[in-house]
């Protein structure tokens, strides 16, 4: 027994010396805020560099397409053929290639589905009660994998990834070529939701479809990720590789079609009419109708018994999507740049009017506009806002938008602005992803955020106090404020977000208008993005090119902001815990004497000396004044020739420089800031004076830099000061502004009132819980 105790007592000393051991360690790792972002960071190489451009080997593969579709208008199928030409450019065999099946995520046995939670509630919505029992088989159905002589390929299906075997490894800087058919149902986006499917009209039987994700993809492989073949599971949208695209699509012969690229047959599928309207609309400066709507409600009325292909190709993108329909009002105006002209194009049905014939393609085209001003001029020939109801969705050249008026054409001021907003941000993503070809499988804030940055920016210039939803400082604050246990930094990967809007948008939207409004100001923001979109256009870069670029381009030393904003859950919350006001004792007894005579008649004396002076009726020596003295009487304030002749040998001991310092009347406020929500910030302070005028300091967050959770600093003015405010103009997301004042001053919070009547059987708590909006 004895040797037992005594064993237990050794492994208890000894785990007790390894976690105090382990405490140590940690207690001594560098955890300031502004240490560099090495360790998180991968490695500068020959195909990265350390300034975040594409390096000396940088390289990435190329997959061309040669694909014709057919679209059964009668059983809402896609029937597909592809021809894929796949360029090993890297520096290694490869064994395999990875292709994305995206549409697998609706099939009857995705991992999509299987993950999925749910709860059933009181009160649920009959499309969600459907949601649960979903019976939809929308994946692909592969028919068959072959090479460019025919002859099948071995291939394996993995959920929303297949597996092309080869017959011997692709070398570097060779090329293979394989071909696919396919053919899968399409959604009714009513039912199933997702980023492409149909809308079905009722009352005139027909169709309008957006259709993306629709043919095997090739992954991206590259030095990051190897192959990028993590599954599909509906967050973490696309990687893709840059090809050139020629595509055929059959559709019914009354259809419209609108694609990626440009069309190449318009002789043969738009009348004469049509192609000199088109002609017309590029070199006008507002829409011109290509479809108009009387003729639009024509075509929805009949039914075509043949068929056309129209024929498209795209150079230099990243995917393909296209749309088609019957009912298909469309317009166009050409948009400037240099010596090109852009077509931008609007197709939309009868549904969407009146918004979108007034706005739509305007938006279009002042959206390529202000992206290319902070980025680079838009490359592409065409860029096309197509509308379905009650979706958002990008890709090369054409975007997916809704915002829909009521059946008698009204529209609320909501639907105007979410009409304008989704076009701005969805045209706004040919830039993001679609040129600057960011990891979305992976980082989803790559493109959202940085997209919708530039959103709000060219909301800002689309008209006068747009009320952008994203992008404005102030309104993170909220989502900053949640409770630590629901949120998860920027910094992670897409499928795993609590809040995917506010993590994946609107946080680093407000973080990019953090650092252009007050940690580096416009002019070297501006700079270093636009310098970051010219260096990664038509490349693919990472988050670390990203960081890096900015600092390099800029000369700020940002790190202390990535790692905060992006790689925590810290928010914003810095506090004037106190403030001392203090004036230069002059020492000149006919200024200072006074001066301190004022301040002991206004001193408060305490409780017991204000009720002594009526309850003690008569001291012992004002009852007795032969028991008073000198002191008695004595005028410690009283200027005398010693005090005078004091000051003057003191004066003596200056130089010229410390008397004007000491008779400059200055006023010195020590300031003390307590850091309590944990990231830091640069301190913008407003001082209010006694005259009624004001001054603005800014001071930048390296203040921190020896001590992030509480530094003082001293401000001297000639005037007094009436008032301190902390971030004044609400630029640094500060989740608690109550504590930014000096005075401190309380900031109210509204709340509501209401009424309630006597029900049976309820109290007025069940009222109220039932007068909450629902979430």
């Amino acid at each position: 027994m004895k040797r037992v105790l005594c064993k237990t007592c050794l492994i208890i000393g000894l785990v007790f010396v390894f976690i105090t051991g382990v405490q140590a360690q940690n207690e001594n790792i560098n955890k300031n805020k502004f240490r560099q972002l090495g360790q998180e960071l991968a490695t500068p190489n020959v195909y990265r560099t350390a300034s975040g451009a594409p390096g000396h080997q940088y390289y990435q593969q190329k997959a061309d397409y040669q694909i014709s579709l057919e679209l059964d208008d009668a059983k809402q199928r896609i029937y597909g053929r592809e021809t894929i030409t796949y360029y090993n450019n890297s520096p290694d065999p490869l064994h395999y290639l990875w292709l994305q099946l995206d549409q697998n995520i609706r099939a009857k046995d995705s991992d999509a589905l299987k993950i999925r939670t749910d709860t059933i509630q009181e009160k649920m919505s009959f499309w969600r009660m459907k949601a649960l029992a979903l019976d939809f088989d929308g994946g692909f159905k592969i028919d068959y994998v072959r090479d460019k002589n025919d002859k099948a390929l071995p291939f394996t299906i993995n959920n929303t990834m297949m597996r092309v075997d080869l017959p011997s490894p692709l070398r570097s800087q060779h090329k293979f070529t394989l071909k696919i058919k396919w053919w899968y149902n399409i959604n009714d986006r009513a039912k199933v939701r997702g980023r492409s499917g149909m809308e079905y009209f009722k009352e005139n039987d027909n169709y309008l479809y957006i259709i993306a994700q629709f043919y095997p993809r090739m992954a991206v492989y590259n030095e990051v990720e190897g192959w990028q073949n993590k599954q599909f599971l509906g967050s973490g949208e696309f990687t893709l590789a840059f090809g050139d695209y020629n595509v055929s699509i059959t559709v019914p012969a009354d259809h419209i079609v609108a694609a990626t690229g440009e069309l190449q047959n318009a002789g043969t599928v738009l009348s004469g009419a049509q192609r000199q309207r088109l002609a017309r609309a590029r070199t006008s400066k507002t829409p011109v109708l290509i479809v108009t709507e009387a003729e639009a409600r024509e075509a929805e009325r009949q039914r075509a018994d043949r068929k056309k292909t129209w024929k498209f190709t795209a150079k230099n993108v990243r995917d393909f999507g296209f749309a088609s329909s019957r009912k298909f009002i469309w317009d166009a105006m050409g948009v400037k740049f240099g010596k090109r002209t852009v077509i931008a194009m609007s197709f939309y049905p009868k549904e969407g009017n009146p918004l979108w014939e007034k706005y739509s393609t305007r938006v279009v085209a002042h959206t390529l506009k202000t992206y290319s001003k902070f980025t680079f001029p838009y490359p592409y020939p065409v860029a096309q806002s197509i509308h379905a109801n009650a979706i958002g969705m990008e890709y090369p050249m054409i975007c997916f938008n809704g915002g829909r008026p009521e059946k008698d054409g009204t529209y609320s001021l909501r639907t105007k602005y979410s009409m304008l907003s989704v076009i701005i941000h969805e045209i706004g993503h040919n830039y993001f992803p679609m040129i600057v070809n960011s990891d979305e499988r992976q980082w989803t804030w790559m493109d959202e955020g940085l997209n919708s940055f530039l959103q709000y920016l060219t909301e800002q210039e689309w008209e006068r106090d747009y009320p952008s939803r994203r992008g404005p400082i102030h309104k993170i604050v909220d989502y900053m404020k949640t409770e630590k246990n629901k949120l998860t930094p920027i910094m992670t990967n897409s499928e795993s977000l609590f809040n995917f809007g506010m993590n994946a948008y609107g946080k680093p939207a407000a973080g990019l208008n953090i650092l252009r409004e007050t940690i580096m100001g416009r002019e070297l923001f501006d700079f270093a993005f636009k310098e970051y979109a010219n260096r990664w256009m038509f490349h693919h870069p990472t988050p670390a090119d990203f960081f890096r670029t900015m600092e390099d381009a800029s000369a700020v030393d940002l790190d202390w902001f990535w790692r905060g904003w992006f790689y925590t859950t810290d928010n914003v919350d810095i506090a004037i815990s106190n403030v001392r006001w203090f004036k230069i004792d002059t020492q000149n007894p006919e200024t200072e004497q006074p001066i301190s005579r004022l301040e002991e008649e206004k001193r408060e004396k305490g409780i017991s000396i204000r009720r002594n002076k009526t309850q003690i009726a008569q001291t012992v020596t004002e009852q007795d004044t032969s028991l008073q003295d000198f002191y008695d009487s004595y005028d410690k304030f009283q200027i005398d020739d010693y005090t005078l002749q004091k000051y003057q040998r003191y004066l003596a001991s200056l130089d010229s420089a410390e008397i004007e310092l000491l008779n400059s009347k200055k006023n010195f406020y020590e300031l003390t800031f307590e850091n309590r929500g944990g990231l830091v910030m640069p301190l913008i302070l407003q001082f209010k004076f006694a005259d009624g005028t004001e001054e603005i300091q800014h001071i930048p967050a390296e203040i921190w830099k020896l001590n992030q959770k509480k530094i003082s600093k001293v401000f001297p003015f000639k005037k007094e000061v009436r008032q301190i405010v902390l971030d004044p103009y609400l630029a640094t997301a500060d989740v608690e502004t109550s504590n930014n004042y000096w005075p401190p001053r309380s900031v109210p919070t509204r709340f509501q009132l209401f009424k309630y009547k006597r029900r049976s059987g309820k109290n007025p708590m069940q009222i109220e819980r039932e007068q909450q909006p629902e979430k």
